[in-house]
């Protein structure tokens, strides 16, 4: 029995990157596994069984976390695309993202395109905007010119040893960002749509590139994601900055709403945590109660 690692997936077929020989083994899963409602994903490790030209997956190996959308297991570190204009800035459905990546225990990098396509007043507005974000400890590639040979580089860096998988809303630059790094990956990009405002989905499928040191994945782009696994006791914690200071609010397991003696209301009033991280706080908790509402 060997193991490895599911690079690619197309029409029942696996890749299969062998963990001793870096050998490409294309497999299929055992039919059994439907039966059990079992379905590999690229990212899963398997033990594997290889004969001729076609191996079989006997088992799939524990996941240390999993996405739906995109389908991929066992990620390190998610670069959250977020676009300056086309489509435009939404604090909303970044803060959106990282609370699925934190909520799956990923890494989140916010990594900022096409600032080079608005004003300086603007391009400075938004940098202004983003510090709160600095202050929550996220990394954050922000240069005007998003492509440049240096920030591409120091984004490199961080693929070594690592899975890492490319997000954001579907038109944010992915696939652009990910052919400036490789341009032998020559991955298709398509124009934005301007009825809707959002780029077309031009990644069909999710598959995991070697690339300096690491594999990293191209993954399909969307344009709204639900809160429906997040539940509201979990919501706070995946706020970094509200964990930080949550320690002093005079009541454990402070929903930071109404309580009195709140340490995240009082930081965001002085301005040290975001004002829109905080709306947009209120604004998810209030979609999860309608979720349970409704169900």
């Amino acid at each position: 029995m060997r193991e490895g690692k599911i690079i690619k997936s197309i029409s029942g077929f696996y890749d299969v990157l062998d963990s001793e020989s870096d050998e490409l083994v294309r497999t299929r899963a055992r039919g059994n596994f439907r039966k059990r409602g079992i379905k590999p994903i690229v990212g899963d490790m398997v033990s594997y069984e290889a004969s001729g030209d076609l191996g079989y997956i006997m088992e799939l190996l524990p996941r240390t976390n999993s996405l739906v959308r995109p389908p991929i297991a066992n990620i390190d570190q998610a670069i959250v695309v977020t676009s300056a204009i086309e489509p435009k800035f939404s604090s909303n459905l970044l803060d959106k993202i990282l609370v699925n990546i934190e909520h799956n225990d990923i890494k989140p990098v916010i990594y900022l395109t096409k600032g080079d396509l608005i004003s300086e007043d603007e391009y400075q507005n938004l940098i202004k905007a983003l510090s709160g974000y600095h202050e929550a400890d996220y990394e954050i590639f922000e240069d005007k010119d998003s492509y440049n040979d240096a920030q591409v580089k120091r984004l490199e860096a961080l693929f070594t040893d690592k899975v890492t998988v490319f997000t954001g809303q579907s038109g944010a630059g992915k696939s652009t960002l990910l052919n400036h790094i490789n341009p032998e990956l020559s991955i298709a990009t398509a124009p934005i749509s301007q009825t809707l405002n959002r780029g077309k989905h031009t990644t069909r499928q999710v598959s995991l590139f070697e690339i300096a040191g690491g594999l990293v994945a191209d993954t399909p782009g969307f344009s709204s994601l639900e809160l429906i696994e997040i539940d509201k006791e979990e919501l706070p914690n995946l706020f970094p900055e509200f964990v930080k200071f949550s320690a002093d609010c005079q009541f454990r397991g402070c929903q930071h709403v109404n309580e009195p003696g709140c340490k995240v209301k009082e930081m965001v009033e002085s301005g040290t945590i975001m004002r829109s991280r905080y709306d947009n706080y209120l604004y998810f908790l209030n979609e999860i109660n309608s979720y349970k509402k409704r169900y």
